[in-house]
């Protein structure tokens, strides 16, 4: 007898709904220790589609990525290092986002991987300003995860924390940075958990 198959990943489509780009990779997984457990990153490859759909990777350097990921030496190793990254982001915040304290083993995970991937990158004049960038073959980690890693720091040290969220919604609990000027956002995407909670409140109101 076989098992249901894990559903197909939707790391290429997911909804970028947290504002900031360390928080929309939090977002690759949902229901974190429930029932409704979604991981979106389960392999090297769901990744790069990752990457590539949030603006980290161009299609060049997502190409050369994906052939380095042949190497499954080098494709575990990347796996690892950016889910130990987003985890450490994940607790990070929701902890902030619930008035809470965040753990030092955390803001060192992230703090040493944004400055692991520094040391590999190089500040360039760009137009509009200077910013960060890798080379893919020599640092094909450090392109994808450095980028992420910075707007995780960004979010720590310069964020309105007040503004930090985590959705209310069963089985979610993404993350997002509130941007409406009454700061009362509740979900990450009102026509998906949002509806859902408005359907559910009917039936019970239908039940009562």
């Amino acid at each position: 007898m076989t098992g249901t198959a894990a559903p197909a990943s939707r790391a290429g489509t997911l909804p970028l709904v947290g504002g900031v780009l360390a928080l929309d990779f939090c977002n690759t997984s949902s229901g974190r220790a429930s029932e409704g457990h979604q991981e979106h990153l389960r392999r090297a490859a769901d990744l790069l589609l990752w990457a590539g759909h949030a603006g980290i990777l161009d299609a060049d350097a997502a190409a050369r990525l994906k052939k380095a990921c042949a190497d499954d030496v080098f494709a575990a190793d990347l796996l690892r290092r950016a889910l130990a990254l987003r985890e450490a982001i994940y607790r990070l915040n929701a902890d902030l986002a619930a008035g809470g304290t965040p753990m030092q083993a955390d803001i060192d995970i992230v703090a040493g991987t944004h400055a692991a991937c520094l040391a590999k990158g190089r500040l360039t004049n760009r137009e509009g300003g200077f910013g960060w960038s890798w080379d893919v073959d020599a640092a094909g980690a450090e392109a994808t995860l450095g980028p992420i890693a910075a707007s995780a720091m960004a979010v720590i040290t310069a964020a309105d924390k007040a503004r930090l969220k985590q959705c209310h919604g069963h089985h979610c609990g993404w993350l997002f940075l509130d941007t409406t000027k009454s700061n009362n956002r509740r979900w990450c995407e009102m026509e998906v958990c949002g509806n859902r909670a408005k359907q559910q409140r009917r039936r019970g109101r239908l039940s009562a």
